[in-house]
């Protein structure tokens, strides 16, 4: 597949460019939905990125070519962004993507949380959004599409009922949605998925703002709260803003450089749609593996982080309820001892244990997977011993015609201890899970 690539992209590069001599071509860890590959070509770092097939283009709201325009466009208004080189062509045979300039900076949230000032890269992502919104309709292309909030939210609940529609907190979410719509404001340019993992850091600057490819017009206020969800803040969970710092500070940065006041009802709100929309995701990514329009085994373990949403959704719309103690219902009881043949969960045990004693022969994107596998496979095992799939279409419709909610006795109290018990067994080490816990049930 390298020695593939690496003479598609010889060729492109002296097509496009005159530059012939291609090197040090690797592919990038990470990406859920798009592949990119780092190259030097004449001495100049570049990155391609790329679809991992023409199909999985078809549902994309616009093509490679509005991506690279709209890039452009943030590049020459001040946006850390990169500076598109070349957009490819059928004759260069890598498919539908465009090849950018090399940035500096990490893009891991870990290294980046790590920096000794990140309250300085917080305010350089504060202004680096504000300039973004200000970007003018025509500087970009027509086909960038604009949010209307009530069709986004119909949107979500026809995407729930493909999913089954039996999710009862998902159901709470897309229920406290649809009776809290927001007035419209006057659309702007969102990037979309503004957060961390998709910029780039260096010794406390912002280097780099990647992946534009969910662009749209909207309120402004999703861009702001889309990157303060839980999930992005990583290891930093008591650093509401982007994992970097505090609102507070965020909001400032934010309202020096645009001239415009947020307005925290609306922040909330988008925290909620944004939530929703990513539990969502996360589940369809198990369809695009069954489907065979990508076969990467990261899509069936993001499948399993929708469990973090619900979590996080849940404690969200919690917020404005009393009681609902978890201490009320009691915990799922311990599985009894296993005997006789291995267990599907011992197996996965087995596998994974080997795994890791072959992890150093591997590296760049095999290592990547392989720490996936390690994942999935400690997602199976812990499955095995506890079983907490809660997922039930009655409570669910019930929620839908707004017969149940949070309101109701018991309700919230199972909620909660579902939601524990759930992401317990899929991402045990997720950050607000012990928060939650402690939170709910007065556990450490």
């Amino acid at each position: 597949m390298t020695i593939s690539i690496k003479s598609l992209l010889q060729t492109a590069m002296k097509r496009h460019l005159g530059s012939a001599e291609v090197t040090g071509v690797m592919r990038l860890t990470g990406g859920a939905t798009m592949e990119s590959w780092r190259f030097e070509a004449d001495g100049e770092m570049y990155v391609l990125r790329r679809a991992p097939s023409l199909e999985f283009m078809t549902e994309r709201p616009f093509g490679h070519d509005t991506e690279a325009a709209i890039i452009r466009a943030a590049h020459a208004c001040g946006v850390t962004a990169p500076e598109v080189i070349a957009e490819m062509e059928a004759e260069d045979g890598l498919g539908s993507g465009f090849v950018m300039r090399a940035l500096p900076g990490t893009p891991d949230p870990r290294a980046i949380l790590a920096m000794e000032q990140p309250s300085q890269i917080l305010n350089q992502a504060a202004r680096d959004l504000a300039r973004i919104h200000a970007i003018k309709p025509d500087a970009i292309p027509s086909d960038v599409p604009r949010l209307d909030y009530t069709d986004g939210v119909a949107g979500l609940r026809a995407q729930f009922e493909e999913a089954g529609g039996d999710r009862p907190i998902i159901a709470l979410g897309l229920k406290w949605l649809a009776d809290n719509l927001p007035d419209p404001v006057d659309p702007v340019l969102n990037h979309g998925d503004f957060r961390l993992g998709n910029i780039l850091a260096e010794d406390s600057r912002l280097t780099g703002v990647l992946d534009w490819e969910l662009a749209h017009f909207g309120d402004p206020h999703e861009d702001l709260a889309f990157g303060c969800m839980a999930v992005w803040r990583f290891a930093r969970y008591d650093r509401p803003a982007l994992g970097l710092g505090s609102l507070e500070d965020y909001f400032s940065a934010y309202e020096a450089e645009s001239g415009s006041r947020i307005d925290r009802a609306r922040f909330r709100f988008w925290s909620i749609y944004r939530t929703v929309w990513w539990a969502l995701g996360c589940l369809r990514m198990a369809n695009f593996w069954r489907s065979g329009e990508d076969r990467m085994l990261e899509r069936v373990v993001i499948s399993r982080r929708t469990s973090e949403q619900e979590l996080d959704l849940l404690m969200l719309l919690a917020e404005e309820v009393s009681g609902g103690d978890v201490a009320e219902v009691s915990s799922m009881p311990d599985a009894p001892p296993i005997n006789g043949e291995a267990s599907n969960g011992e197996i996965a045990t087995a596998i994974s244990e080997w795994l890791a004693t072959i992890k150093d022969k591997v590296e760049g994107h095999d290592r990547f997977q392989l720490a996936v596998a390690r994942n999935a496979l400690g997602m199976i095992a812990r499955d095995d011993a506890t079983s907490p799939r809660s997922r039930n279409i009655q409570l669910s419709d019930e929620i839908t015609r707004g017969d149940k909610g949070l309101n109701s006795p018991g309700l919230l109290a199972r909620l909660k201890r579902d939601a524990l018990d759930k992401l317990s067994a899929d991402i045990p080490k997720y950050p607000a899970l012990a928060v939650a816990r402690k939170k709910w049930t007065g556990e450490d």
